[in-house]
């Protein structure tokens, strides 16, 4: 067999999926896990609009927090912690080892400091001038 490699800009989503089956397949047959969940927390204003939250996936028995967004208007007032607070509660409720998550230093990470977080570690110069952090907080029972 005859093999190459295609440089491709911009792929699509069915050559994304191309290569995520064989490597999803690898990885099944090291972790008996079930494939990941996705979850949301939805914050909605008065319009039904959604605003922020926070967009997490399940997997491995982990809680990788992808995106934690919330409204300028109600930065401060304990949105964020609320978010995450519940986010921990459900993590808890599927009997996770622990919560992950990636930000920049621009972003949050003395308030996931705050909320028991702590780094594992980062990237400098992500982007240019800045850190890009990983922070985890692990449960107890």
């Amino acid at each position: 067999m005859n093999l190459r490699i295609e440089r491709k800009h911009n792929p699509s989503t069915e050559e994304r999926e191309a290569i995520l089956v064989p490597l999803r397949a690898y990885n099944a047959s090291k972790s008996a896990s079930p494939p990941p969940e996705h979850i949301a927390l939805l914050i909605r204003d008065d319009n039904d609009e959604i605003v922020g939250g926070v967009y997490a996936r399940l997997f491995y028995q982990w809680l990788f927090i992808d995106l934690l967004a919330v409204p300028e208007q109600a930065r401060g007032q304990g949105m964020g912690t609320r978010l995450m607070q519940m986010a921990e509660d459900l993590a808890r409720e599927k009997e996770c080892v622990g919560l992950w998550l990636e930000t920049f230093e621009f972003q949050a990470p003395e308030f996931y400091k705050k909320c028991g977080y702590s780094e594992i570690g980062h990237i400098a110069d992500y982007p240019p001038g800045h850190k890009h952090f990983f922070f985890q907080k692990r449960l107890s029972y």
